[in-house]
């Protein structure tokens, strides 16, 4: 009976060894039954999944394609540029832009540099930094002129005058002995005719100023009718053509002013920098026209020389011709 005992504890503990020794077999077979069913399947789902992205991505790309506009914000153009932009952005965030280089700067050419071809040829017969006498600085003039037309004779004349002062604001007119070489339109602002007169008449010079039309180079007005002339002054005056009692066109003997007129009356004054602008002559008068032309002038301003100036009256004077080059006048030869 104790050996049956024993036999059947001795096999109770043999059984629980092969339980324990076989459970890891077993558990380890149904991994491998399982990894072996689960593999397969899972492989299939990536595979899928994978197709599924590529499906995917192909037809984000076809619309991305599509939407791709041929101007405007979404155009091939606009997105490279955007690109490009985030890129520079990016590198000048990360500090990769190279600093530009400068620019060559080319010297400044001279003021004659930048002038005409005829202009050149024309001012290297003038020596630089030289005065001419008044003679042969008329000469010159006519020899520099570069116009295929009978240009102006200019003189130029920088006073030593504050133009600001009363006394000193040079103002007057004379008639060149030579005249002015141009053909002068005169208007007389009356009912009486004068002669020599191209348009006369109150009614018929009325009419024109209403409509803004100027047919005429210098308006003679009597004293009598100036205030009929008030209302057309924004017309006639930035156009130097008011009549005014200093340059003999108000006055009351209209044959006189006419007659100076035509002959080559000249009105001068000095501007805001004290300097006198006045033409005196073609570049087809002699060369003894416009010499008594300028000393004309020059005579003039001398009459009119303010006693309050003290100092150099006459700084520079300059001749030249339209679109031609200055010639310096020598001050000691227009004593």
């Amino acid at each position: 009976m104790a050996e049956a005992k024993k036999t059947s504890k001795k096999k109770a503990e043999k059984e629980a060894e092969l339980i324990v020794e076989a459970a890891p077999v077993a558990e380890t077979e149904v991994t491998e039954n399982v990894e072996a069913v689960v593999t397969p399947e899972d492989d299939a789902t990536q595979a899928a999944e994978a197709a599924a992205v590529e499906e995917q991505t192909t037809v984000e790309e076809k619309r991305g394609t599509a939407a791709t506009a041929k101007a405007g914000k979404r155009s091939a153009k606009a997105v490279k540029e955007s690109e490009e932009h985030l890129a520079k952005e990016a590198r000048k965030a990360s500090g990769e832009v190279a600093e530009a280089k400068p620019k060559p700067v080319k010297p400044a050419r001279s003021r004659l540099e930048r002038r005409g071809k005829n202009f050149r040829k024309a001012a290297e017969q003038l020596e630089k930094g030289k005065t001419y006498p008044l003679a042969e600085a008329v000469a010159l003039a006519t020899r520099t002129s570069t116009t295929k037309f009978d240009a102006t004779v200019e003189l130029h004349v920088r006073l030593g005058v504050d133009p600001r002062q009363a006394d000193q604001n040079i103002l007057d007119n004379l008639v060149l002995p030579a005249g002015t070489g141009k053909s002068i339109r005169v208007a007389v602002f009356d009912d009486e005719k004068a002669a020599g007169a191209d348009v006369s008449g109150v009614d018929m010079l009325t009419k024109q100023l209403d409509k803004g039309e100027i047919n005429f180079d210098v308006l003679v007005a009597t004293p009598t009718q100036m205030p009929k002339l008030g209302k057309y002054a924004r017309l006639l005056g930035p156009r130097g053509l008011m009549p005014n009692p200093k340059s003999g066109t108000v006055t009351t003997d209209i044959a006189k002013a006419v007659s100076e007129a035509k002959a080559g009356r000249v009105e001068y004054r000095v501007d805001s920098t004290g300097i006198i602008h006045l033409g005196v002559g073609k570049v087809s008068f002699s060369a003894e026209q416009l010499l008594s032309n300028v000393n004309a002038v020059i005579t003039s301003l001398k009459v009119n020389k303010p006693s309050s100036i003290k100092g150099v009256y006459f700084k520079t004077i300059h001749l030249s011709t339209t679109m031609g080059p200055s010639i310096t006048v020598d001050l000691a030869s227009t004593n």
